[in-house]
């Protein structure tokens, strides 16, 4: 069973560049964050294994790019078969590994199966443009890959938010060095090494190696990368984004958000707390597009927090692998404190804690802060826990204001029995994602996402954004025979 093969690998302490092979001699260790149970321990990457991958996928991404496209199509469709016939226990591990309830890891595997047959589809689609030309020339524009891409993955959704920019990176004909996050390095990357092992990749095209900042700056900075896709905080987004810059390459920032449900006064109250509860709650809070704001119409908002106070009362946290629970830890101590800090900060400024607003452990209880005012923490600050913040508002002006005083501009949901009243808040909200009568955690893989401001520079991932992102044009030309010039 695939499960077995991982942990026998993980005991091997190996990592993958091109086929299981031995890394620099550090051991990163992979702990269960619900009980601190070591899972296993892994390779992990220093700078000159970085090196050594990055010139492996450069000699490699030639061949992969010639290869036949229904040949390469056909690895895709062969890595679904592997995924369904695995998924049960590939999605025990994720739950271990990541802390999330088992229908958030069966989500993600869903969703990389749906990826993959994209990404088979993408080999048949056209990739070039006749353009406009006089009589005895061919003009036309072809995309070309890039030739390799570094990707470098969070910890949240490792399984899923690695293949969103893995699988049409190698779609498109690129080779790909994967740096999962060192808290999640076998959902974010080394199930993907096994995946396309059974499924025949051939050897180099794909390189996973788990690793520190110091293995993700040499990737970023590699003369043989000529693209990164960076998912992550804003901090380091603004890091990756400079060195890659520096380098002149082309870069994928997806990053943190601070993104809003806008409750209206005309809003069925029951259908607004399951999507604010969800939108603020799902893993735990940890997802970049959660709700960090529930703007409420005053003259509704204290039957919201009513209501939402009684789901968070009544809501079990616990070990997802072992119990029946909606929420399970969060990633590390580390995140507990920050999600503390930001509450304990936001209350002795006045506002009121309604429920929750403690910890045991990694476990976070849902909170439910109201009175909460521009000026507070829990308004300014990206959470990444279990936080329902409300601030109320009198007017839909004064909504789209609350919304937009922020410099991230990710996702937006607006709950609203009149639609058209809903669309006019909707466009003038400075977001890349905007949900009418829905919450703000949406992703499907088919559609553009990305973000806007400090949640990322313009990049898209998925659907028709997958081309522009990782091909670029070349013009070429065919002339009948060589005009004559003037000198």
């Amino acid at each position: 069973m695939m499960a077995a093969t991982i942990l026998g690998n993980l005991a091997q302490k190996q990592g993958w560049i091109g086929g299981w092979a031995d890394l620099g001699g550090a051991v990163l260790p992979v702990n269960e964050p619900a009980t601190g149970e070591l899972m296993a321990e892994v390779a992990l990457a220093n700078p000159a294994d970085v090196r050594r991958a990055a010139k492996a996928a450069r000699e490699a991404q030639c061949a992969w790019a010639s290869l036949p496209f229904l040949d390469r199509a056909a690895i895709f469709r062969r890595a679904v078969v592997v995924l369904e016939r695995e998924q049960e226990e590939l999605a025990s591990w994720i739950v271990r590994e990541t802390g999330g309830i088992l229908p958030k890891a069966q989500f993600e595997i869903g969703s990389v199966i749906n990826l993959l047959h994209e990404a088979a589809a993408m080999l048949t689609q056209p990739r070039g443009l006749i353009l406009p030309s006089n009589e005895g020339t061919l003009s036309y524009a072809r995309r070309v890959p890039h030739g390799v891409v570094g990707v470098i993955s969070p910890f949240n959704f490792p399984f899923l938010l690695s293949a969103r920019a893995l699988l049409p990176a190698l779609a498109t004909g690129n080779a790909v060095v994967l740096k999962p996050d060192p808290r999640t390095p076998v959902s974010g990357g080394l199930l993907h090494a096994l995946l396309f092992e059974a499924a025949g990749l051939p050897a180099n095209v794909l390189q996973v190696l788990p690793g520190e900042a110091d293995a993700g700056e040499s990737l970023v900075t590699d003369p043989d990368v000529t693209m990164i896709s960076f998912t992550g905080s804003t901090a380091a987004g603004r890091r990756v984004g400079e060195l890659a810059g520096k380098h002149l390459k082309k870069v994928a920032l997806e990053l943190g958000g601070k993104n809003s449900m806008i409750i209206l006064d005309d809003a069925d109250l029951d259908a607004a707390t399951s999507c604010g509860a969800f939108a603020s709650w799902m893993h735990q809070g940890q997802v970049c597009m959660s709700a960090g704001r529930h703007l409420v119409h005053e003259k509704i908002a204290a039957e919201y927090v009513k209501r939402m106070t009684e789901k968070a009362k009544h809501l079990p946290v616990g070990d997802p692998y072992r119990e029946n629970v909606a929420l399970g830890p969060l990633i590390t101590a580390k995140q507990v404190e920050k999600v503390t800090r930001i509450v304990t900060e936001s209350v002795a400024a006045g506002a009121r804690l309604q429920a929750g607003g403690t910890a045991k452990g990694l476990f976070y209880s849902p909170t439910v802060l109201d009175g909460v005012t521009p000026g507070m923490a829990v308004f300014r600050e990206e959470i990444f826990g279990p936080v329902v913040a409300v601030t109320t508002f009198s007017t839909d002006e004064e909504a789209i204001q609350l919304a937009n005083d922020t410099e991230h501009g990710l996702s937006a949901g607006i709950i609203s029995n009149s639609l058209m009243r809903a669309r006019a808040i909707a466009e003038r909200l400075n977001v890349g994602l905007v949900h009418i009568n829905d919450q703000t955690v949406q992703d499907d893989g088919l559609m553009p996402m990305g973000g806007r401001g400090s949640s990322g520079n313009g990049s898209r991932h998925g659907g028709p954004a997958n081309w522009d992102e990782f091909t670029q044009w070349q013009w070429v030309t065919y002339k009948n025979a060589p005009p004559p010039y003037p000198f």
